[in-house]
Order: C-alpha cells, then sequence, then structure tokens
C-alpha cells in the first residue's frame, strides 16, 4: 500500500510504498500524536525505515497502491 508523509517546511512529500496494513499504519501515527512515541516510525516494502519527528508532521495519507498497466489495450 501507499502512504504519502507531508513533512512541514519541505517542499516534497515522502511517499513509500509498505507491506504493513491500512489499520498498522494507522495505530503507528496515532501512537505518535498521542505521546508514546516523538517519531513516526515505518517500514517500506524494502525493509527500509523512515523515521519522522512527529512535530514537523503536517499530515499522512493512507491509500492502496494503484496497478499501472503495462503495453496496449484494445478499446
Amino acid at each position: 500500500m501507499e502512504v504519502k508523509i507531508g513533512v512541514q517546511h519541505a517542499s516534497r512529500e515522502l511517499v513509500l510504498e509498505s507491506e504493513q496494513t491500512p489499520a498498522e499504519v494507522e495505530q503507528a501515527v496515532a501512537e505518535a500524536f498521542n505521546g508514546k512515541t516523538n517519531l513516526l516510525q515505518l517500514e517500506d516494502e524494502k525493509g527500509r525505515k523512515v523515521i519522522v519527528p512527529v512535530d514537523r508532521l503536517a499530515y499522512v495519507e493512507i491509500g492502496e497502491v494503484s496497478i499501472r498497466k503495462v503495453g496496449f489495450g484494445a478499446i
């Protein structure tokens, strides 16, 4: 699934493909905003971690991956 993270004072958003479920990402975001941790930590599908300080978060968008079609199709 695709996760987009808006960071304050940054011109671009962070985009990562994660194997985590939407519920797991939502729980991590909620824990970060509730003060259980000062960092939002997510893992992408290749095992890399993305760590963002909570006080720099602007937004987190959780969505499904859109399947990209390759090749030519008949109309």
